[in-house]
């Protein structure tokens, strides 16, 4: 049985893209009969993430490479470019073995968003990273664009899925439900955005982050629900009548496609991530400056186009892809 070892920074109990991919990858590789392994900070003694604590990140990381030694892997896939991640890469160089890598975020935006770090800096940091894979996964044609043109290489599509079993919709459905957003409350996903745009209709927040307490004091208008997961966070898709993605650095957003699974349109601004999966028209509406207007848009779509998109969209296809990704170490 083939040995696929997965060196992430990001696992349970966090609640993110990146965590829901790999866990929900993880599981269906059991299923394909591969020997998986995962090294993450649970394996670790941990430290919060300062000013986010919900992320805990490994100190001890030098005792990686003595426990990638004792799994003797055929295959090694590093998921994120944290502690760990980093440690693993040195690890494959050192021995001249191949691993593939993935770009799950914009993370050169995401640092900038937060400290004010130039984008150049940390684009070359993360060329610096992923182009020494084999292969490096990402998730949408416009990413890997954008991508190509920074530099990086040995790019190869990755896409997402949702769990049929729990995202579905409503035939009951109606039009006059709340505007929905669903991620994490922080400066990064460009929330504020949403939370102040002008608009009838109730505001609902689910999710939590740095800035939860902060915007919960300054739009005591808006319903903030926290984490929630699985039947109950399918139910408040269901319920909306909008999904409203403010996001300008996501490179997919699996909260897109478990909104269209539930029947529920997307407004969202024109760029990675949205500008792959949402059609004009067909499933929601994307606009370059005003997201009231691509609300108003999407507010009139049919809703059977909107649960047709997401079809295209399993677990086992993103499964395949990562198989077919893999390159073995020997």
């Amino acid at each position: 049985m083939k040995k696929i070892l997965i060196v992430t920074d990001a696992w349970e109990p966090q609640v993110n893209g990146v965590v829901t991919t790999m866990t929900t990858v993880t599981k269906k590789l059991k299923e394909k009969k591969y020997n998986v392994e995962v090294l993450h900070p649970g394996h670790f003694h941990t430290f919060p993430l300062p000013n986010y604590p919900e992320i805990s990140v490994a100190w001890n990381f030098w005792d990686l490479k003595k426990k990638i030694q004792k799994i003797k892997p055929d295959f090694i896939h590093i998921s994120v470019e944290g502690p760990l991640g980093i440690t693993a890469r040195h690890f494959c160089l050192e021995h001249n073995l191949p691993y593939t890598s993935a770009i799950h975020t914009k993370f050169p935006e995401y640092i900038y968003e937060r400290f004010g770090i130039g984008l150049d800096v940390t684009r070359g940091l993360l060329k610096w990273f992923h182009n020494s894979a084999a292969k490096t996964l990402v998730n949408t044609p416009s990413h890997k664009e954008e991508l190509t043109k920074d530099g990086f290489t040995n790019l190869v599509l990755w896409s997402r899925g949702f769990d049929e079993d729990i995202f579905y919709p409503d035939e009951t459905k109606e039009k006059d439900g709340p505007l929905l957003y669903v991620g994490r409350v922080a400066i990064e996903k460009n929330i504020e955005e949403f939370l102040k745009m002008p608009s009838e209709q109730k505001k609902v927040v689910v999710g939590g982050g740095p800035m939860l307490n902060k915007f919960q004091k300054k739009y005591p208008d808006v319903e903030f629900l926290g984490f929630k997961t699985g039947k109950e966070l399918a139910d408040i898709y269901r319920k909306a009548s909008c999904f409203v993605f403010p996001s300008k650095t996501d490179t997919f957003g699996i909260v897109l496609i478990e909104a269209l699974a539930c029947g529920t349109p997307i407004a969202a601004f024109n760029v990675t991530g949205p500008r792959d999966i949402v059609h004009e028209g067909i499933n929601g509406s994307l606009d370059s400056h005003d997201l009231s207007a691509a609300v108003d848009r999407a507010l009139k779509v049919n809703t059977s186009g909107v649960i047709a998109s997401s079809k295209t969209y399993t677990w086992d296809r993103v499964a395949e892809q990562f198989i077919d990704s893999l390159v073995p170490l020997k």
